[in-house]
């Protein structure tokens, strides 16, 4: 029989090809005791999906979320800091801050960040950040067990604005639900969870959510620092610090720039790239040969890559041609994540990176031993996979032909919550979000002169992910605790002049 083309949609099928999410079992509860060397901690962990509901109280979305709250208040003390925390991709769930070093559990890894021998095991983190503040590790959407109900609000939460709103939400609900609006609150991200807490400290002050500090670690709140785009040369010039520490790690430099220490031989390149690369870049081919040549034996002299190949490259060295090029004739190929690490590679790799060796140190290590914290600990069953890090289809909005930004809403921070402190971590050998990009960026703000003294800028002789060293891991709990207690000592802020 035909289709009668007069015939209504079913209502019923239509609604709930819409939405289709039920509300989820309760969030698991489990109590646990951290020792330190002078006493423990007493901490409650929980573990679930937060429903995520639209105005006709259907639920679009699950956040999967793991919360860590200090002494033995259920839900947590309010007089205690809180901070939300997110990674980065976009694609890629809470797991490396959850299990890297933040949360009151890790993966145990080498003391230089390194993949241990298997089996993989979970150890007490001596060096939580849950012992100054309350912890919740929130996956977006399509990672962790995080779901939408359908392809289209998929796609919906998939992009720069959905995802805010949502996130947004899930802080909303999450402060009513355990009733934490009167807690100090902050932010902490890391790559593109930078460019998402950036943009929550700007939007959520309209739904009365205001916070102390934000912390951001392996920042790219403006991507076109990172882009290697033909006819944009920004990130071209921002990069050349970042491959000299690797270079300089890797001893591949002539031995007067190797004699040199890494912040001696950095500020030089700093100047350099600023004053004379990007100079040169911008003259295009109106740079004279002499001029061409100069440029050619400064940057090879920084980067350990040979003259020739510049040339070739037009003076342009992208990230993964660098990764792959700088210790080719040993076979070697150096990570993206942490340039340190080095991997095989046997003369077969393109001009684009197409294996990090340090991502390969810890994908196996954090996939398999949160797998088995979830259950063992935890206490929370599923079936479902929980999605550590993927590829997604992101929709970047009205940047999708340019550059992604979300400076505007951190500058509106700011603006409007003139007690706002921000920490922002960097490490020398992350060739993802590269520390000068970062300076760069930071730099060209537009805020109050008040608000720069509450900016506060440590960069690390680490990657991307800076915790995963345990030295470096310890320092930056010293150095989050401290910013944490700066925030809170807040003084009464002064009226202007022409309100007094």
């Amino acid at each position: 029989m035909g289709a009668n083309v007069d015939e209504k949609p079913n209502e019923e099928a239509t609604s709930e090809t819409r939405t289709t999410l039920e509300m989820p079992p309760p969030p698991i509860v489990t109590k646990h005791e951290l020792p330190f060397r002078d006493g423990s901690l007493h901490y409650e962990a929980t573990f679930g999906l937060m429903p995520i509901q639209n105005a006709k109280g259907e639920i679009e979305a699950t956040l999967s979320f793991a919360a860590y709250t200090g002494g033995e208040t259920t839900g947590g003390d309010q007089s205690r800091p809180m901070t939300f925390l997110f990674n980065g991709g976009p694609g890629s769930s809470s797991v490396w801050l959850h299990l890297g070093g933040i949360g009151p559990r890790r993966v145990q890894m080498l003391d230089d960040g390194a993949m241990p021998p298997p089996p993989f095991t979970l150890v007490d983190n001596e060096h939580t950040w849950l012992e100054f503040t309350d912890l919740v590790f929130v996956d977006p959407v399509d990672t962790g067990y995080s779901r939408a109900a359908n392809e289209e609000l998929t796609k919906k939460f998939l992009s720069v604005k959905g995802d805010l709103d949502l996130t947004g939400e899930f802080i909303r609900r999450y402060l009513t639900r355990y009733n934490r609006w009167s807690s100090p609150l902050f932010l902490g991200g890391e790559s593109y969870g930078t460019f998402r807490s950036a943009g929550l400290a700007g939007t959520l002050i309209g739904k009365g959510i205001v916070f102390n500090g934000v912390i951001l670690i392996s920042n790219v709140i403006e991507l076109g620092t990172l882009l290697f785009e033909s006819g944009d040369d920004l990130s071209f010039f921002l990069y050349p610090p970042s491959y000299a520490a690797t270079a300089w790690y890797h001893l591949a430099l002539d031995p007067e720039l190797q004699s040199r220490s890494l912040p001696e031989l950095l500020a030089e390149v700093e100047t350099w790239s600023l004053e004379q690369y990007s100079v040169a870049l911008a003259k295009g081919e109106s740079l004279t040969s002499e001029g061409r040549q100069q440029i050619i034996v400064a940057l090879a002299r920084y980067t350990g890559i040979s003259p020739d190949l510049i040339d070739q490259w037009d003076l342009r060295i992208d990230g993964g041609r660098f990764c792959n090029e700088l210790l080719r004739a040993q076979k070697r190929t150096i990570g993206r994540l942490d340039s340190r690490h080095t991997g095989f590679d046997p003369g077969s790799s393109s001009d684009k990176l197409v294996f990090d060796p340090s991502m390969s140190a810890i994908r196996p290590p954090f996939t398999a031993v949160m797998n088995q914290y979830l259950r063992r600990e935890l206490r929370y069953e599923s079936d479902d996979e929980y999605h550590i890090l993927r590829e997604l289809e992101w929709n970047w909005g009205d940047a999708e032909d340019a550059a992604p930004r979300t400076t505007k809403q951190l500058q509106d921070a700011f603006a409007n919550n003139p007690y706002l402190h921000l920490l922002v971590a960097s490490g020398y050998y992350d060739l993802a979000t590269p520390y000068f990009a970062t300076r760069y960026t930071f730099d060209r703000l537009k805020l109050d002169p008040q608000a720069r003294q509450q900016i506060q800028s440590i960069e690390y002789p680490g990657g991307h992910m800076i915790y995963l060293a345990t030295e470096l891991m310890e320092k930056m709990k010293a150095d989050v605790a401290s910013f944490v207690k700066r925030a809170l000592d807040i003084e009464e802020r002064p009226l202007s002049p022409g309100n007094q």
